[in-house]
């Protein structure tokens, strides 16, 4: 009697893959599936959706009214007085909350703002700027803290002289006045002002096809203190890129804040990315990080912004249908 030989699990095991690569090749022949064409038919349709989401959001935002506007990506920290292009009727609320590590104390910001627009490509702005400090030690022990207070009154004003849809570019003048207060304590015994800042400015923003945003703006920034002879100026270059989330309000990117003053150059590069919660309900956060840590470390500020009345975007948006 012969015994049968065993079937190893080896031979077994290539017997079943060349069973399915089999089937595999059979069925690509019959057309009954092709993951590679499958995969890319995936990404060119993810594609396609997001190429229309950008133009229905850009569409929102540029052709649903008059006159001419260009979606452009507003900078977190050194925001604008209002949307480049602005138009008659809009508004926007903005607090924000920051703090600044220095050397010897620690600053913590606030700041509450309004902007609107009365007319076409004109915004005007009001805002209240707070400080708060705290020491840092050992360093900041026997430091002179600032007092906390209302630092000063801020209105601005822009003016979008130049609105292109087909160059994707705006340009645009303002002015920032800015009356600086003395401390609550020191009412008694001097006067309420203590200087002033005047702030006259160019924007110059870019679109670069839906997604990618560039914007300088630029100015100097003369300070008079009252009481003391001279005036001061700093020149202040404020450059940034953004990348926009397609079909969404939602970015991020880095804005680089520059300032030349008596032959002296500072840098703070500012990430930042900004999220919609709601339909007319955004949160910006920015980072900052000083080139230069001789006096300034680390920051970080957060942003706020509610716009009353801004329209949905997801009239506009496709409708989706069932397999």
């Amino acid at each position: 009697m012969l015994l049968e030989k065993p079937i190893s699990f080896s031979f077994l095991f290539q017997k079943i893959r060349r069973g399915a690569l089999l089937v595999f090749i059979f069925a690509n022949i019959a057309g009954l599936c092709n993951p590679l064409d499958t995969w890319a038919q995936q990404a060119d349709s993810t594609q396609v959706v997001n190429r229309r989401l950008d133009s229905l959001y850009i569409n929102e935002v540029e052709d649903q009214q008059v006159p001419d506007k260009v979606l452009h990506a507003e900078p977190l920290y050194i925001d604008l007085i209002r949307d480049l292009g602005a138009r008659k009727g809009e508004r926007e609320w903005n607090v924000g909350l920051g703090l600044t590590d220095n050397l010897r104390y620690d600053a913590y910001q606030a700041l509450v703002e309004y902007e609107w627009a009365p007319a076409n490509r004109l915004g005007l702005e009001v805002e209240l700027p707070f400080s708060f400090y705290t020491r840092n030690e050992p360093n900041g022990a026997n430091a002179v803290k600032p007092a906390n207070q209302l630092e000063s009154i801020k209105t601005a004003i822009q003016w979008s002289f130049f609105v292109s849809e087909r160059l994707q570019t705006s340009l645009a003048l303002g002015y920032i006045n800015e009356l600086q207060l003395n401390p609550p304590g020191q009412f008694r015994e001097g006067p309420v002002l203590r200087g002033n800042k005047f702030n006259p400015f160019l924007i110059a923003a870019k679109r670069w096809g839906s997604r990618f945003h560039s914007l300088i703006y630029a100015g100097p920034q003369i300070q008079r203190s009252f009481g003391q002879p001279g005036w001061s100026t700093v020149i202040q270059i404020n450059t940034s890129l953004h990348y926009m989330i397609p079909g969404s309000r939602n970015f991020i990117g880095t804005e680089f804040n520059k300032e030349l003053t008596e032959g002296r150059f500072s840098l703070v590069a500012r990430p930042q990315l900004r999220v919609s919660v709601t339909d007319n309900l955004l949160i910006g956060i920015v980072t900052g990080i000083p080139i230069d840590k001789q006096n300034q470390r680390l920051s970080s500020f957060i942003r706020l912004i509610y716009e009353p009345g801004h329209r949905k975007l997801g009239r506009f948006m496709p409708r989706q249908t069932g397999s």
